[in-house]
């Protein structure tokens, strides 16, 4: 039993801790309310402020309703009841920066970033005091370079990015910054050179951001000078020349990006920057090889060189670099085995992306001792081999591209494949070459596939039944193969497919009336489907929007017949629909009027007859139109889109009348409808197409079906 007089000390310990722990409160209390309210001067010039705004900006009531601005949301003041800091980010705010905050002598940091603000950037921001300035992603306009600073300016950050300021580098304005230590122009229209005076009486820089803008010119060798600089971004300009030598003599550099220019020479002094981080130099036109001092850069996490002209073997130094989380090497030079790196040391490695090179030998065994690997693309390259079980592994991958290779057993790659359960996109067209498509029901199903591409494999077989338990399948690309026998009726059974690709194969049949059942092509007015795939690419746009994905049923190039069913006016949410080089015949129904939404009909080479309805002037989005060589008759008509469509689209229907065709409506006698036999005429489209399928889709193949599942932003 406890002592009595432990249980009192005890009591007694328990109430003094209650009453620290109160009187505690109070203090916080005391401390955390405003002492005296904002002076008369200081709450003028906030609503001087609120003047410049539209009425429909987004600032609270308490700017109205309540006297002491010190209460006011996102103002804070100092203990004299002076403002020292408006955070006003993300309010919705439009209209002008009105030059009256400038009279706020103590405001030491502005924050109006994520608004709609417009018109230019008052010159009194740039006044002595302030230290921060964030003006970024908003409407501001006007050249920076004529703003004239406050001489022993305070300024140490510095962001105006994502405006639409024009002009060359502001170097006057920011000459007597002489505390500035970061600056972000990026994503505005700047022109001219990069300054060589840049870190000249800066001795505390250390951010740059130029990216995104119109930059011209080469890098100047006196970035060397910059002794502490960090992060040097200044991606999607137009710089020219090699990168300075000077320039690896910043040893400080922790982000080094420098993508989509035009830059030139090697990588031989990358070893310097041992505190390198992200090093992004894709899109350029460097060449070389990738030095063994690579090794050295024990920091870095992210490497990007794509998209240049660098040649060579992988160096085994590259093992080195146990941080890395994305290496992106695509459309290089590069060959020899991948096996030179062992990337079992690269245990943090998340994207790895090697498309169109030409590497040979096999997926290396080391590779898949990645499991935080999620996505990997080794597209358009030289591997063979079988896959390996040991692909199992990698328990974190979502994205797998490994098309076009010399890969081969596709029953066993599938059998393998499918035990990914956090598999999304597979892609491994243009691999398995003459083999049979498995019909047995032995997967383990893909449970999470969204997109399935195994296109351009010259694959025999039909459209298999295990297809039917893939019910999150979005995506299903399987043009350029030999298949054969019907569409099966289970095609509805894949309630979420809004894309399908079966052209150029040897199907047959009619269209069943499953097919004109896909909920996700039926609804017009649906949500847009947006599909999220871990795909790192540079280059592009800086700031992206979501977008939805294309709607399309493309069923060219097969011996499909029958009537075009009137049914598919249901597919009101399809964008493309080709139903080119088959066998159908009958009437085009009228019913393809209600597809509003469509942007691309493509009916040629079949045996149609009757008119061309009028009801198709109803698809006013409609750029792509061919109905040619088949046998419609009639009038062309005129409304809609008709009018924009040139005189191929209808070409090889002898009794179509128009009055830009060579038979003319009304006419008594019809004219010549073609110079050259139709058989000369087919023979040139196929050798066209042919010539198209194989030398041009075939080399961009890959990257068209990442863009046809894929949004970048």
């Amino acid at each position: 039993m406890q002592p009595l007089w432990s249980s009192c000390n005890n009591r007694i310990s328990k109430i003094t801790h209650i009453h620290l722990l109160v009187m505690a409160l109070v203090l916080l209390l005391f401390l955390a309310s405003p002492t005296t309210s904002c002076k008369e001067e200081e709450a003028a010039s906030l609503l001087g402020f609120l003047d410049g705004l539209s009425q429909n900006s987004g600032l609270p009531t308490s700017w109205q309703n309540d006297t002491n601005c010190c209460l006011w949301d996102g103002i804070i003041c100092n203990m004299d009841g002076a403002v020292m800091d408006i955070s006003l980010a993300s309010m919705g705010l439009q209209g002008h920066i009105s030059p009256s905050l400038g009279n706020l002598t103590s405001l030491l940091r502005l924050n109006l970033s994520g608004n709609s603000l417009s018109g230019g950037l008052p010159q009194e921001l740039l006044s002595r005091n302030i230290i921060v300035l964030d003006v970024s992603f908003n409407k501001l306009n006007g050249e920076f370079h004529e703003l004239q600073s406050t001489p022993d300016s305070e300024m140490k950050v510095i962001n105006i990015s994502s405006n639409l300021f024009t002009g060359h580098f502001p170097s006057t304005t920011l000459g007597s910054m002489k505390n500035l230590a970061a600056l972000n122009m990026s994503n505005n229209s700047f022109t001219g050179e990069i300054p060589s005076t840049l870190c000249v009486d800066k001795p505390f820089f250390e951010v740059l951001d130029l990216s995104y803008n119109q930059f011209h010119g080469r890098i100047p060798t006196e970035l060397g000078n910059c002794s502490r600089l960090r992060v040097l971004k200044a991606g999607q300009n137009q710089l020219i020349g090699t990168l300075p030598a000077e320039l690896f003599n910043v040893t400080s550099l922790e982000h080094l990006s420098f993508p989509n220019n035009h830059l030139q020479g090697t990588l031989d002094h990358v070893g310097k920057l041992s505190n390198l981080v992200i090093l992004d130099l894709g899109w350029n036109g460097l060449n070389g090889k990738i030095p063994d001092s690579i090794g050295q850069l024990k920091k870095l996490q992210e490497l990007h060189l794509d998209n240049n002209n660098i040649s060579g073997v992988l160096p085994s130094a590259l093992s080195n670099c146990s941080n890395l989380t994305t290496i992106i090497l695509k459309d290089n030079n590069f060959l020899g085995e991948l096996k030179r790196v062992n990337f079992s040391t690269l245990s943090n490695l998340k994207f790895l992306d090697c498309r169109s090179n030409k590497f040979t030998g096999t997926i290396p065994d080391s590779l898949y001792s990645c499991s935080n690997l999620v996505a990997l693309r080794l597209s358009f390259n030289n591997l063979h081999g079988q896959f390996s079980s040991s692909i199992s592994n990698l328990r974190s991958l979502k994205f797998l591209g490994l098309s076009h290779n010399n890969f081969t057993n596709i029953t066993d790659a599938l059998q393998i494949l499918s035990k990914l359960r956090t598999l999304t996109l597979l892609l491994i067209g243009g691999n398995f070459k003459n083999e049979t498509m498995p019909e047995y029901d032995t997967f383990h199903s893909f449970e999470n596939l969204q997109g399935l591409a195994l296109n351009d494999c010259s694959l025999y077989g039909h459209l298999p039944n295990w297809l039917a338990k893939l019910k999150k399948l979005r995506g299903l690309v399987l043009d350029n193969n030999k298949l054969s026998g019907p569409i099966p009726t289970w095609i509805n059974s894949l309630n979420l497919l809004f894309y399908l690709d079966i052209s150029n194969n040897n199907l047959t049949g009619e269209i069943p009336t499953e097919l004109m059942e896909m909920p996700t092509l039926k609804s017009a007015h649906s949500d847009p489907i947006i599909l999220k795939f871990p795909i790192y690419m540079t280059g592009g746009f800086q700031y992206r929007a979501t977008s939805g994905f294309h709607k399309m049923l493309n069923l060219g190039n097969n011996k499909f017949s029958g009537v075009i069913p009137p049914q598919i006016g249901q597919l009101q949410a399809l964008l493309t629909l080709n139903l080119s080089f088959n066998n159908f015949h009958g009437d085009i129904p009228p019913s393809i009027g209600n597809l509003g939404n469509l942007q691309v009909l493509d009916l040629s080479y079949n045996d149609l007859t009757g008119p061309i309805p009028s009801s198709l002037e109803r698809l006013h989005f409609l750029s792509r139109f061919n109905i040619s060589n088949n046998d419609l008759e009639g009038p062309v008509p005129t409304g809609g889109q008709f009018s924009t469509f040139p005189d191929s689209s209808f070409f090889g229907n002898p009794k179509l009348c128009s009055p830009t065709l060579m038979h003319h409506c009304n006419s008594a006698k019809a004219t010549p409808v073609s110079i050259i036999s139709t058989g000369e005429y087919i023979d040139k489209v196929i050798i066209a197409v042919t010539f198209g399928m194989f030398f041009g889709v075939g080399v961009l193949y890959d990257q068209m079906v990442l863009s046809r599942y894929i949004y970048f932003g």
